[in-house]
């Protein structure tokens, strides 16, 4: 981890980009909006195609040609200088979670049409082209699969992907056919022509903000594993069977969790990323005159180093195999119910990036991402980065989600000082 750099005299002044603007446009497209969920604009919703209709005006405002690519991704393009250079790409997402926040994905967005602004305001001609894309369900959707645009852009949305339903029955190639996409031709999504991918994000943590940093440089999106485990007891009478004579699958089981939580704790003090929550954990017969005779947990993991989770999966292993001695209960081996590895940022942006936050003042440091981003998809076809903006007590996915207008600003700024100096450096 580098030494974070702190903010100059002359950062939050005088920035390349019109600050009131850009939060006009956020408060804006945050008023499409369920009316009685604030704020809440779903993927496949009357709403998100309403936001989408905003942000197309928006995009065209700015100069922009505005297109749908088959797997339902709306792109605004600048055209630049040098036919054939490949393109410049700042990306996001508009829709959010139920009840979710004004911020968390269309900071990003709307960063990157205020970076098309402030070039066309200045008469700047790229030699790449610039886009501006807004990514197809970033969030969980209706069909329970997220990023569903950005795994369209890398060819990795497959047919059993496309072949899932929602509560109504409608499968997710209907869906994206009724976003305006075109599913049956969905290869043609996939890109290779990305001569770097940006990606700006609030934090959704706290460390920017307690540390009064405006930028946070992000090093990877974490890898995530999910392990699930199934603790067998005995069912017996809750009033007749003597402490000493149970075999109780929830007493094995919570004390798994915490020992769970133990190891997570003391693998945070470590210089990656990593994070333990067992998210889901259910007992049988959930009843209250019954000794629990059976559990299941699910345990959501997040490394930003792969050998901190492998680290951890042998660890969970020996958890298992002592918690079920102990206890006399039968516990089968974790298993792993996914396994996504972490996604490493390019070197070369993150300096890029560096070197821009320099330029302007902000205060920055490296770090990771403990949540998933579309930039995890993007870096499978191109070089890839993003930045993170401070928001107000880390607080995410809820109505109370905020950032200041001076910090999105400030991440704007360095998208724009940074995609001036990749459109000088790349070849």
């Amino acid at each position: 981890m580098t030494t974070p750099v702190p903010a100059s005299e002359k950062s939050r002044s005088n920035l390349p980009v019109n600050q009131q603007r850009l939060w006009d446009d956020l408060m804006a497209l945050a008023e499409i909006t369920e009316p009685d969920r604030k704020w809440t604009r779903r993927a496949f919703s009357p709403r998100f195609l309403e936001g989408r209709d905003w942000l197309v005006s928006h995009m065209q405002d700015a100069g922009l040609e505005v297109r749908l690519d088959t797997a339902g991704n709306l792109i605004g393009r600048r055209k630049g200088s040098r036919p054939g250079a490949g393109a410049i790409v700042l990306g996001s997402h508009t829709d959010t979670v139920p009840d979710g926040g004004r911020f968390d994905g269309p900071a990003g967005v709307l960063a990157g049409l205020e970076v098309a602004r402030a070039l066309m305001e200045a008469g700047v001609t790229l030699e790449h082209d610039l886009e501006v894309i807004d990514c197809l369900a970033e969030e969980v959707s209706p069909y329970g699969l997220s990023c569903v645009g950005s795994r369209g852009i890398s060819g990795t949305l497959d047919e059993v992907m496309l072949a899932r339903e929602n509560s109504e029955g409608e499968k997710l190639v209907d869906g994206i056919r009724r976003m305006g996409g075109h599913p049956d031709r969905l290869a043609e999504a996939k890109r290779s022509d990305i001569a770097a991918y940006l990606e700006l994000h609030i934090e959704q943590g706290t460390v920017l903000e307690s540390s009064k940093l405006d930028i946070g440089v992000v090093t990877a999106i974490s890898g995530i594993t999910r392990f699930e485990i199934i603790v067998e007891g005995r069912p017996d009478h809750a009033g007749t069977t003597l402490m000493t004579n149970r075999l109780d699958a929830l007493v094995a089981a919570s004390e798994l969790v915490l020992a769970i939580r133990a190891d997570a704790v003391e693998r945070a003090k470590g210089p990656g990323h990593f994070a333990a929550t067992v998210g889901e954990f259910d007992i049988e017969p959930n009843a209250a005159n019954v000794v629990p005779s059976r559990a299941r947990l699910l345990i959501d993991t997040r490394a930003e180093l792969r050998p901190d989770m492998e680290a951890f999966a042998v660890r969970l292993a020996e958890l298992v195999e002592e918690t079920a001695g102990r206890h006399g209960v039968t516990i089968a081996p974790p298993r792993r119910v996914s396994d996504n590895p972490p996604t490493p940022s390019t070197e070369a942006l993150m300096k890029q990036l560096e070197g821009a936050c320099d330029l302007l003042g902000a205060g920055h440091r490296r770090m990771a991402s403990g949540a998933g981003h579309d930039m995890a998809w993007f870096a499978r076809v191109a070089p890839a980065a993003m930045i993170f903006i401070p928001c107000l007590g880390g607080r995410s996915h809820c109505a109370e989600e905020w950032t200041e207008p001076h910090e999105v600003a400030m991440g704007a700024a360095v998208l724009l000082e940074t995609v001036k100096r990749i459109d000088a450096a790349l070849p």
